[in-house]
């Protein structure tokens, strides 16, 4: 049975006014109200005039919003990510809230903690944040409160398991293959994920999406354990629904809908884009049908009411009912559905052409510096002291040739995977169309402009790769900068984890004239580094997916106008084959005419990333957690704490009875332990420093458990000299292990091991705490 929504959470005002709402409604009104329509934005809720009710406009994606103009194109998840800085993920969301809101839209479809992260292949991870649970939380958190606060709805998605692009929908035939409609129907892969796994790994992430009180929550394309997604009632009702609280609603990802009652009854709430076909509302698995279903006793109205008082909820909380901005129509243009396929009419009179992008510029070059990780510094080649004579090498380099956007339907593909221009972002629908792009080469000119530095370049990478540096004079250059990329998009994964575009030859090339080549990447995400111990690539940096301010920031720390403090928010192997978990994907399966074939059995539990590598006792190239400064640190002073007051043996081993409020039960997040260090710079410049506190359970959490854990880190300036102390709260959740025979969070009784250190492999601090 399906958990009805209580408005617990503070929400209670909110339910009380969509109750009143929904008593108004007609059944046919009703069906509307949880139905999808075309109109003027990716999503669309028809307005209702007799109630007063003007509609909702929902829009992508997690960096921007995307079917605009005018508007800004953040850095993406894994960058945000990588700089470990709350307060930067908070701002990010605040930003892009208030450009979500300027344009109309009520509902934000982003953060993304699915894909968490399970393979490094994995074409959408970029969107996302990192394939650690606690990180990704962290953000998500941030990000939904930042972007809550300004009035719009935020929606994680894609809820849950949604580790793969490759047959994540239903084929006809199969992934790839013939087009012929005439084969049986290949179901979506299913992502086979045990309980525990389930808990500690893809569902936490999303039970802090929901404590942060999070409207919406997008399900996703897969199936789990066999079931779709969309209408698995373990996932949405038990778990997410009633065993985290969620009062919000679930949506649909688009065409995710796979039937009306069946869906309805596991817990789903608003069907996306409405029809069973992409771009006309009818037919629908829902709509008139979900009235015939109430009218012929299928379904029952209670449960329909349950989801409108949902997704009214949220609306009324949030205050979308008072002075909210209409819609921009200068997106209609830009919308999969043309005017001519509306059935409803939407409020097209406010201003066109809206600037929302304010002032934020400043922050999304702050945050692509901050996103930036510099892995390797040899005998600091960085940052750079006045160089006369600089090289810049790469295809990543210079200035988009194929338009400021990612995602060109018309041309069939991704316009982003292009051969020349710099990458900022990734492909597909969590991409942004850019008003502008500073690429890395322009924002070097504009630096060594009022320098008067001789800047060369060669940015065809098949020119360098075949004709050497033939065209540099004076040569070798002071130092030569080389820029690679490596494209993400929806739709498909990766099939390599080395740099696009001959990447490595580019690299060996170069560094085969110049001996202080430096290495930049453009990424979303794993990048193998053959090259890392050429002695003449003397630094690398991984800047991830920038935005649009992408060359300011590289140029920024480049020169050292900012000290790099990014960390890897994931594992840099030394090589590929060196990752565990590749995409479910084969010959067989692309020409199977089994319907179920598509089986990805997580058989690797909780060991992804680092975890894998930990219990593998792999050496590794940079490890999770790991970035370099232009200073350095120190720890000292573990401390060890108990909040909670009471003596050892005296707190019980799995939560009491509580309140189950958005989250779960409320003693999960209660605070037990707090941990204490000093933080010393003992370099000579100003940085700041990323302390992680990891945690190791006893044998008695199982077979499995992971080596250690991230359970808290912070972000901390601190000038040379200087002794900064930082403190990590721990809360009942992150000293527990998920015990799936006794349905609960199980603290040991044993030692858990407690390292604060600078990264995964790190640690200049050990100790224990014993609940």
């Amino acid at each position: 049975m399906y958990a009805n929504a209580t408005g617990a959470g503070g929400w209670q005002n909110a339910l009380s006014r969509a109750n009143a709402f929904v008593s108004q409604l007609t059944l046919e009104e009703k069906a509307r109200m949880v139905t999808g329509t075309t109109g003027p934005c990716v999503g669309n809720i028809a307005p209702i005039p007799r109630v007063g009710f003007n509609g909702l406009c929902l829009h992508d994606g997690p960096l921007a919003i995307r079917e605009a103009v005018y508007a800004s194109v953040f850095p993406a998840g894994v960058t945000t990510a990588a700089s470990w800085d709350r307060g930067l993920m908070h701002q990010r969301g605040i930003y892009m809230g208030e450009e979500f809101r300027g344009k109309g839209a009520h509902i934000a479809l982003g953060p993304v903690a699915g894909p968490l992260g399970r393979s490094p292949y994995g074409g959408r991870n970029w969107e996302g944040f990192s394939p650690d649970p606690y990180l990704t939380g962290v953000a998500m958190e941030e990000t939904i409160t930042g972007m809550q606060s300004t009035g719009i709805q935020a929606c994680a998605k894609h809820y849950i398991g949604n580790e793969q692009e490759t047959q994540r929908n239903p084929s006809t035939t199969s992934f790839g293959t013939s087009t012929s409609q005439n084969g049986p129907t290949i179901e979506a892969v299913s992502a086979n994920i045990d309980d525990r796994t389930m808990h500690e790994l893809y569902l936490w992430p999303f039970a802090n999406a929901v404590r942060a009180g999070s409207a919406a929550v997008m399900c996703s394309y897969n199936r789990i354990n066999g079931s779709y997604g969309c209408e698995n009632s373990k996932t949405l009702n038990g778990l997410l629904k009633d065993e985290l609280g969620f009062q919000g609603y679930i949506m649909s990802d688009w065409l995710g809908t796979h039937s009306g009652v069946p869906a309805v009854e596991a817990g789903l709430d608003m069907n996306m884009p409405g029809g069973i076909n992409f771009l006309s509302p009818t037919p629908s698995y829902w709509g008139e049908n979900i009235t015939i279903a109430v009218n012929n006793g299928s379904l029952a109205e209670s449960r329909i009411d349950d989801m409108i008082r949902r997704i009214m909820t949220p609306y009324f909380y949030l205050g979308q009912d008072q002075g909210f901005p209409t819609v921009d129509p200068s997106g209609v243009p830009l919308n999969f559905f043309p005017p001519s396929t509306w059935v409803a009419e939407f409020d097209l009179n406010g201003t066109s052409n809206r600037d929302v992008r304010a002032n934020h510029a400043g922050l999304i070059r702050e945050l692509g510096a901050a996103g930036t990780v510099l892995f390797k510094n040899t005998n600091n080649a960085l940052p750079l002291r006045a160089p006369k004579n600089i090289a810049v090498f790469g295809n990543d380099a210079g200035d988009l040739t194929r338009g400021l956007y990612f995602l060109n339907i018309f041309a069939g593909a991704d316009s982003g995977n292009e051969e020349f221009g710099t990458l900022p972002v990734g492909g597909g629908s969590g991409t942004g169309r850019f008003s502008y792009v500073v690429p890395p080469l322009e924002a070097i000119k504009a630096r060594e402009g009022r320098n008067g530095a001789l800047v060369q370049y060669v940015l065809d990478n098949r020119n360098i790769t075949d004709a050497g540096l033939w065209s540099i004079a004076p040569s070798p250059p002071d130092v030569c900068l080389v820029f690679l990329k490596t494209w993400a998009s929806e739709g498909s994964d990766r099939t390599h984890l080395e740099a696009d575009w001959n990447s490595t030859a580019v690299v060996n090339t170069v560094a085969a004239t110049c001996n202080n080549t430096v290495v930049i990447t453009h990424s979303g995400g794993v990048n193998t580094l053959p090259f890392a111990s050429n002695p003449n690539v003397t630094a690398i940096l991984a800047a991830h997916y920038p935005g649009q301010e992408t060359g300011n920031s590289i140029v920024d720390v480049l020169y050292g106008d900012v000290n790099p403090s990014g960390h890897l928010p994931y594992t840099i192997a030394r090589s590929a084959v060196d990752y565990n978990v590749p995409i479910t994907n084969s010959s067989a399966l692309l020409n199977t005419t089994d319907p179920n074939a598509w089986q990805s059995d997580f058989t690797e539990r909780l060991s992804i990333d680092y975890r894998h590598f930990d219990a593998t006792n792999a050496s590794v190239l940079y490890e999770f957690g790991f970035g370099l400064s232009y200073t350095t640190f120190g720890l000292s002073g573990l401390g060890i704490s108990n909040v909670y007051g009471g003596a050892n043996g005296s707190l019980p081993r799995t939560p009491p009875p509580g309140p189950v409020l958005p989250g779960g039960n409320q003693v999960l997040w209660d605070v037990l332990y707090r941990v204490t260090a000093t933080v010393q710079n003992t370099g000579s410049v100003a940085g700041a420093a990323v302390p992680q506190l990891y945690l190791s359970m006893p044998a008695e959490a199982g077979e499995g458990t992971p080596v250690r854990v991230l359970r808290g880190f912070a972000k901390v300036s601190v000038q040379p000299g200087q002794s900064v102390q930082v403190g990590f709260d721990l809360m009942r959740r992150d000293v527990s292990y998920w015990d799936a025979r006794r349905q609960a969070w199980v603290i040991p009784s044993s030692e858990i091991g407690v390292s604060v250190g600078f990264s995964s492999r790190d640690f200049r601090l050990n100790g224990g705490l014993r609940a």
